[in-house]
């Protein structure tokens, strides 16, 4: 070849292997620039997403007769705001002491209750009222048993403080969980910051407690047509529902105050256990004498697993409530008067104030109320302590 020929097809071939290796450099830069800004956007304010860790808003399923519900819009549902509630939930270092979690009274295969009269605290000081069930809190505008809370967001942090109960102050919760090297990380992920703060304590609490939902029980396939109860069931069901008239119809009178399906209409009664209060209930909220003795009518849904019943757990049984009911009624200035027009027989005017059931229909309500057991909700694992393996 002729040497001019040869050093001009050098020339082009160092050229080519020189466009060729640029352009190979560049396309590599630009995805690694691509893959480097990816990632970065999968990331929620660059906190880390651990590996099988979901994130992403939570897909909320509820039953449509249950009705409306509320969620906060400063508190959407997220999958790993519930997953940290969870967490929360079960976490002792909430304690003082660090000896008792929100789960300590709050035990799912007991429907979230503890199966005692009066909870004891970190201390082992008995409270002055029973723990009540988490079952469908969703739906719920005023909690405990005296309304003092008007979301779970502010209820969720009264018995961390509370002296009797966890004993806590909320700076030194806050502190104990900033130390930790795992919650830093997961309040980055939920809130966009690993400077913990007990809102978002609450928030995450209350994202978990909305998801409690029991809606599986016997009941609700009996309405979903899937299940055919026995004759008792069916008349324990018309009695729980029905406001009895005397010598026309019949009825247990519990839906005047347990009434819908969630089997509470939420509101607050005096429902005849005493004439004198030592504990006066909603009074203590609301600073109105005509709320003395009021307390929350709670959801009666897996009412089987949450014994003893009433504020201050002192019906060990069914039976002794529906005896009470039916038989032992107190008269006092605050009495529901739902409770006091209900009779099943017409009694003399200042008689005492009786339901005259029947001990079959007792029993048949009771044969009801267990129908309203909820086996999925006890065992769902969504609901389990998380630190357990």
């Amino acid at each position: 070849m002729h040497p001019f020929l040869q050093i001009g097809f050098l020339c082009m071939v160092e050229k080519n292997k020189f466009n060729f290796i640029y352009k190979r450099f560049a396309y590599t830069f630009l995805l690694w620039i691509g893959i480097s800004f990816g990632f970065s956007g999968c990331k929620k304010d660059d906190a880390e997403v651990l590996p099988g860790e979901e994130t992403g808003p939570y897909e909320l399923k509820t039953p449509r007769n249950f009705g409306d519900y509320i969620i906060p819009a400063d508190n959407p549902l997220t999958k790993e705001g519930v997953a940290l509630g969870r967490m929360l939930f079960y976490e002792k270092k909430l304690s003082n002491n660090n000896t008792i979690s929100c789960a300590s009274c709050h035990q799912q295969e007991k429907a979230f209750t503890d199966g005692k009269a009066l909870s004891p605290g970190s201390e082992s000081i008995l409270g002055k009222r029973s723990t009540m069930s988490l079952a469908n809190l969703l739906w719920a505008k005023r909690f405990f048993w005296d309304a003092r809370a008007t979301s779970l967001e502010q209820q969720a942090l009264i018995p961390i403080q509370d002296p009797v109960e966890m004993h806590q102050t909320l700076e030194q919760a806050v502190a104990k969980l900033q130390q930790t090297a795992e919650y830093p990380t997961k309040f980055k992920l939920v809130f966009g910051s690993d400077v913990i703060t007990a809102e978002n304590i609450a928030k995450a609490l209350a994202q978990f407690e909305r998801i409690l939902i029991s809606a599986d029980s016997k009941y609700d396939r009996y309405l979903a047509k899937k299940y055919q109860p026995t004759p008792q069931e069916l008349n324990g069901e018309s009695l729980f529902f029905t406001h009895p008239i005397a010598g026309s119809l019949r009825g247990g009178n519990c839906g005047d105050c347990h009434g819908g399906f969630l089997t509470t209409l939420g509101n607050f009664h005096n429902n005849g256990l005493d004439t004198d209060f030592a504990d006066i209930g909603l009074e203590v909220t609301t600073g109105k004498a005509t709320d003395k003795g009021k307390f929350k009518a709670p959801t009666l849904r897996n009412i089987a697993l949450t014994a003893p019943y009433m504020h201050d757990g002192r019906f060990q049984t069914l039976e002794e409530v529906l005896d009470h009911y039916n038989e032992h009624v107190q008269m006092s200035t605050t009495l529901d008067p739902l409770i006091i027009q209900a009779s099943n027989e017409t009694s003399a005017p200042g008689a005492p104030i009786k339901l005259f059931l029947t001990d079959q229909e007792k029993k048949d309500i009771i044969s009801f109320l267990h129908l309203l057991t909820d086996s999925t909700f006890i065992t769902d694992n969504r609901f389990s302590d998380p630190f357990k393996k």
